[in-house]
């Protein structure tokens, strides 16, 4: 009797034993086609991070600040797409849709971890170029080995915190037994909306920590830029001008493909009332997507020793022996 009793207490308090994920709600016929583009992307962004993090470990001319910064980005890259992409093309595929409640919310942890993570280090390397361009003689001194490795630290323990709260936000909440997610994968607020009960905390909390990390960051990068700016227009020569620029060049165009997509399908989900849900699940996707396959291609494209080393890495041992002779 005493278990009969307190049965359907436990039942409507509980958490779900698992969420079915359903991909693109009402584009369940292009699930299949989708998965090719976001599978080809997915091994680009597997191979070109991999790719940079191979040649900056064995490079030993790459062991500078900077490229330590764009190593640390390469990691973060792998996770954040790693941490979503395989169970988004199982959800396409149709081959594992369901994840368990634990499953989901480690998930959505390591998700948004890493977005605040390679925000975090993409506003470190607009200070690694403030302190190049606009006090260069005290370059060495402010970013040591031993400061660069206390920058990733504070990185990821910012990321950490910041996301921690979420996961008591999330399991303090009553489900009701709703499982049907129409998204791709698990999301703070995706998994807030299963809940049958008032979420303002959850809403307020993911508002307050996208200012305070993301919307901060690019504050403090905008505000960084304009000092850099204002130290290149005072350069004598019209060559010391374009050399500076071409330094931030690749660092400028990383920033735009990482917050435009991000900042877009985050405002999109909150204010974008008339957009269509399967339109911002594939928001969603892009912004986990693009910035890691586009980063290594940036960088290789605008950055003359990683180009060089990229090329050398892959051209035959003979045509390899030939340009280092040339060199």
């Amino acid at each position: 009797m005493l278990g009969d009793a307190t049965f359907p207490v436990n039942q409507s308090s509980s958490y779900p034993e698992y969420f079915i994920l359903v991909g693109l709600p009402g584009m369940e016929e292009y699930h299949t086609w989708l998965a090719i583009p976001f599978c080809l992307m997915y091994l680009l962004a597997l191979l070109g991070n991999a790719s940079l993090l191979f040649i900056i470990s064995t490079e030993r001319s790459l062991h500078q600040p900077m490229y330590f910064f764009l190593a640390m980005l390469a990691v973060a890259d792998l996770a954040l797409s790693s941490s979503t992409v395989p169970k988004t093309l199982g959800v396409l595929l149709a081959s594992s849709r369901e994840i368990s409640f634990a499953a989901c919310l480690t998930q959505m942890f390591f998700t948004h971890v890493s977005f605040i993570a390679e925000s975090t280090i993409l506003l470190a390397m607009a200070f690694d170029r403030y302190v190049a361009i606009c006090d260069p003689l005290r370059y060495t001194v402010v970013l040591t080995h031993a400061a660069i490795a206390k920058i990733g630290l504070a990185a990821l323990a910012r990321s950490f915190c910041v996301m921690l709260p979420t996961l008591f936000l999330l399991r303090r909440l009553p489900y009701c037994g709703q499982r049907v997610m129409p998204h791709t994968y698990c999301e703070h607020m995706g998994i807030a909306r299963m809940a049958c009960a008032d979420i303002a905390v959850n809403i307020w909390y993911g508002f307050t920590t996208t200012l305070l990390s993301p919307v901060l960051d690019l504050v403090l990068i905008a505000a960084s830029y304009s000092l850099i700016l204002r130290a290149i227009f005072r350069l004598p020569t019209k060559e010391a001008r374009l050399k500076a620029v071409g330094t931030c060049g690749a660092h400028l165009c990383v920033i735009l493909l990482f917050y435009t997509p991000a900042l877009f399908s985050f405002f999109a989900h909150r204010f974008g009332r008339g957009i269509p849900q399967p339109v911002l699940v594939l928001l969603a996707n892009v912004y986990q997507l693009l910035p890691p396959m586009l980063n290594p291609i940036v960088y290789a494209a605008k950055t003359k020793a990683i180009r060089e080393r990229l090329v050398h890495a892959f051209r035959p041992a003979g045509n390899g022996r030939r340009v280092l002779i040339s060199n």
